[in-house]
């Protein structure tokens, strides 16, 4: 595996642009690819916003943000990502998409580039299985908001050599982060915990235990916890907990990871979270 000196990151989105920041602060190239040359470059304007906060916060200076902003490249051509070293795939929690993504990539990545998906639940070793080289990849699950967050879990499919997991771990820790490394199974480890909490949280909700608020508030403080469950669904988003909560929910098979009606309920109304605006929170008054 060479040293990783440019990024492809698929997907400008929330992940995408946060993983594709995280690359440029730590001086690191990222070839930032979406479906459209717009999509794109609305996920580096993300980042502009993002570290023109931080630069605000005093945490960046504004010759360190300019650096960095030109550090990432938005692209809508998959063929830039032949000069990337390691390319991330940040797209949405679907197995078809991710399937059709990786196979494109590995068509186009040199053959020492390390490929991993960002996914939050779905099998590595299911997505490498339609790699020629599936050796080469594993899970490189960054945490929202990426820029913040410390951890990434590195996932080892059945498939991955140890060079991949040594270099993708080499390049966390370049980022500023902490991996951790696990072996593939439904959730991996954080949210194999984490999302049968939050889910456990709405069935409260549904049934009318406590308000939205005192759930959050009695999770902040009687376990300590920097946000509230319900509060952090809403951050995640509450299509992609009903997402991850549906693949527990079918590989495991167990009624133990049955969604909650009401996540369905919100996901079909098109509450959200944050993103749309409405979730258990409304957040129409803070735009």
């Amino acid at each position: 595996m060479s040293q990783i000196r440019t990024v492809g990151v698929i997907g400008a989105g929330t992940m995408g642009n946060g993983i594709a920041q995280a690359c440029a602060v730590s001086g690191v190239r990222a070839v930032m690819v979406d479906v459209s040359d717009a999509a794109a470059q609305k996920g580096k304007a993300t980042i502009a916003g993002s570290l023109e906060r931080l630069v605000k916060k005093e945490k960046l200076t504004a010759a360190q943000r300019d650096a960095a902003l030109a550090h990432v490249h938005p692209t809508a051509a998959y063929d830039e990502l032949a000069q990337a070293d390691l390319v991330i795939e940040a797209a949405t929690e679907n197995v078809a998409l991710k399937i059709d993504i990786l196979r494109k990539v590995e068509a186009i990545a040199k053959r020492d580039a390390v490929i991993a998906s960002n996914t939050s639940s779905i099998s590595i070793t299911q997505l490498a299985a339609v790699m020629s080289h599936a050796e080469r990849f594993l899970g490189m699950h960054f945490f929202n908001p990426v820029p913040m967050m410390a951890l990434v879990e590195l996932i080892r499919g059945l498939q991955t050599a140890d060079a991949a997991v040594a270099a993708a771990e080499a390049f966390a820790r370049r980022l500023g982060k902490t991996p951790i490394v696990v072996r593939n199974s439904p959730g991996f480890v954080v949210n194999r915990i984490l999302c049968p909490m939050i889910n456990e949280a709405i069935f409260v909700k549904q049934e009318g235990l406590a308000t939205a608020e005192a759930i959050d508030e009695g999770m902040k403080l009687g376990c300590n916890h920097p946000i509230g469950p319900l509060a952090l669904a809403d951050l995640i988003g509450l299509d992609v907990m009903l997402a991850v909560m549906n693949v527990f929910y079918a590989d495991f098979n167990d009624p133990k990871y049955r969604p909650a009606p009401l996540l369905r309920e919100m996901v079909a109304a098109g509450w959200l979270g944050r993103k749309s605006g409405r979730g258990f929170y409304d957040y129409t008054q803070a735009k």
